[in-house]
């Protein structure tokens, strides 16, 4: 670690903590981490001896699986825990059941919670070291990583993030995406414009420098250089925040037309899970402006960097 850099925070409970040369770290390390899984045998031992445990207590496909994948790619120890076969439905506290797996000695924590500030309180429980993988409507900081990174990777003559422009279009009241987005990319220096029904849109959430708030889609797209859909949160939502999904769908829904407004070489993307055809065209999904897949494939180096460096580089900075 140079005298300018800022050390490396001992969680990844949100970004504010994360300056942004360490995102810009994270990066590099996942480039090096891409260069792994490109290998034949997609496996180092850097992880050797570290236990990592997986707390989720919210159904995931891509967050899960790909966390799993990062920490055995590094040759860590893996434990699962599954919070409806566990001794909670028991009456078991949380903290009980974290203090069980910490007599296991697990070294770090991988936790998604549907209450949010969840993993804040289990890191004040804990020596391990703890990584929010989303908690209620709070933060998916991994998550805002692998869209920043994989926007990163899709130029061969990438300048960095000054002068981009971010769009992200859906429910972003109900969305951890969307809030740890906003954090990441206006740190690394691009704009990022905001837009969806008056009612899912925070005013709250446009306080940020560099951030916009358009509730116009086709306004919005504007020469953007990425435009992000987000689906509908129907289970964390109220009745009557917007008339109705044929309407949604009218306005909002990113699509071939909308995208003619966009950057020529602007990138498609969406976090996942994606309902076609509602938030964003099916047709615009499978496109070749898409990088949705791209997006969940690099969401395992990603996640490799961000094991490496909490469990290893942290300690030899």
């Amino acid at each position: 670690m140079t005298n300018n850099e800022q050390p490396t925070p001992s969680h990844m409970l949100d970004l504010k903590e994360w300056s942004k040369d360490n995102a810009l770290n994270i990066f590099r390390t996942a480039d090096e981490m891409s260069q792994i899984l490109g290998r034949t045998i997609k496996k180092v031992p850097a992880l050797q001896g570290f236990t990592v445990a997986n707390l989720f207590f919210e159904n995931s496909t891509r967050t899960k699986l790909s966390f799993e994948r990062a920490a055995k790619a590094l040759s860590a120890d893996v434990m699962n825990f599954s919070a409806s076969s566990s001794s909670l439905s028991k009456g078991e506290s949380l903290k009980d059941t974290l203090r069980t797996l910490d007599a296991m000695q697990a070294d770090l924590y991988i936790v998604r919670h549907g209450v949010s500030g969840a993993p804040y309180q289990l890191q004040k429980w804990t020596n391990a070291a703890i990584v929010n993988a989303g908690d209620g409507r709070r933060a998916h900081p991994t998550q805002a990583l692998l869209d920043a990174f994989t926007f990163r990777t899709s130029f061969p003559n990438f300048d960095g993030f000054g002068g981009k422009k971010l769009v992200i279009v859906g429910d972003l009241m109900h969305s951890r995406v969307v809030r740890s987005n906003v954090e990441l990319w206006t740190k690394l220096g691009a704009q990022v414009t905001l837009c969806g029904p008056n009612s899912l849109v925070p005013p709250a959430l446009a306080a940020f420098e560099g951030v916009e708030r358009n509730l116009n889609l086709a306004e919005a797209v504007e020469g953007a250089h990425a435009v992000m859909a987000v689906r509908i949160q129907h289970e964390r939502m109220q009745k009557g925040l917007f008339p109705s999904l044929a309407e949604y769908r009218m306005r909002y829904q990113l699509n071939e037309k909308i995208m003619e407004r966009a950057h020529p070489d602007a990138l498609v993307m969406h976090p996942g899970p994606m309902n076609r055809d509602i938030e964003i065209s099916g047709s615009l999904a499978d496109s070749e402006r898409s990088v949705i897949e791209k997006q969940v494939a690099n969401g395992i180096p990603i996640r490799m960097a961000v094991l490496y460096t909490l469990l290893v580089g942290r300690k030899k900075s």
